[in-house]
């Protein structure tokens, strides 16, 4: 791995992070590979390009604003496919009937990535949640999403072997 191959696989990680804050969602193509398969947990998944961008236009909607935090990045690159584990702290802000409501997430992303002729690219994420707190009325706001989370810990997951990022 070079530290070429580093700096930008760790800026294609917090690039996500700015396009969904900035609902800049065009800039996925520059993150993502056409099939990428992003799974959230508890059979919440989104597979493919075309269909991740508007669905995280309608979601991220009703938010007033977001806030992504990638820390810890920890990489490892084979040749033209590499591995990338980081932490994740997400703060979302809605506007309620009450006032201003926040929520905020913890935990990490675990990507497979691919490079491209365009550069890196991820193909998989892997995204859980360890902890949250805050008012869950900020994510009750979304239609059809459940709110009642699945929390994971790294080590369990380790243990059962599904951290892949542990696992190559």
């Amino acid at each position: 791995m070079t530290a070429d191959d580093f700096a930008q696989i760790v800026n294609i990680v917090n690039l996500y992070a700015v396009a969904t804050d900035s609902h800049r969602y065009e800039l996925f193509e520059d993150i993502f590979t056409d099939d990428v398969h992003l799974d959230f947990g508890a059979g919440a998944a989104i597979d493919g390009l075309a269909i991740l961008m508007p669905a995280y236009k309608d979601i991220h909607a009703v938010f007033s604003a977001t806030q992504h935090m990638t820390s810890g990045h920890t990489v490892k690159v084979d040749g033209d496919e590499a591995r990338c584990f980081s932490y994740v702290c997400g703060r979302f802000r809605r506007k309620l009937d009450d006032g201003e409501g926040l929520f905020e997430s913890t935990g990490w992303y675990d990507d497979a990535l691919v490079r491209t002729s365009k550069g890196w690219r991820i193909r998989k994420r892997i995204s859980r949640m360890v902890t949250y707190t805050g008012d869950i009325r900020v994510m009750q706001a979304m239609p059809d999403v459940d709110t009642n989370y699945v929390l994971s810990s790294l080590f369990e997951e380790a243990e059962a072997g599904t951290v892949d990022f542990l696992e190559s």
